[in-house]
């Protein structure tokens, strides 16, 4: 098995668990769900910039460099990941405070009472 196919293996595995996630009825796991889907496009744009071992991180006067572009993106893909995980929860505290204790994506009780799950509305 090849190092390539690991790599693709897990970034469609971290893909798969947040879509799933995604698709889910509350708004935590819907946060959850993003959150996976922003470490899977983080991992593929590091995966593309490769891994060059004993290279420079700059140019220099050997043929083999590393680019430093990939890191940097994903450097700033975490800090804005981040801060819009605590915006989205932040949202997601102030919806289930409005709509009265209900945390579902939908909004309504009617779709809790209709999964069969009465105590949780």
């Amino acid at each position: 098995m090849s190092m390539e196919f690991l790599v693709a293996s897990g970034i469609g595995l971290v893909t798969a668990c947040g879509i799933y996630l995604l698709l889910r009825g509350r708004t935590f796991t819907v946060v959850l769900g993003l959150t996976l889907l922003g470490y899977a496009v983080n991992f593929f744009i590091f995966a593309m910039g490769r891994l060059w071992p004993d290279a420079q991180p700059i140019l220099s006067e050997g043929p083999l460099f590393a680019d430093p572009l990939p890191q940097a993106l994903v450097l700033t893909a975490i800090v804005i990941g981040f801060a819009t995980t605590g915006f989205v929860i932040e949202l997601a505290l102030r919806s289930r405070h409005e709509s009265g204790g209900n945390d579902h994506v939908d909004g309504s009780r009617e779709a809790a009472r209709r999964r069969g799950r009465p105590g949780q509305s």
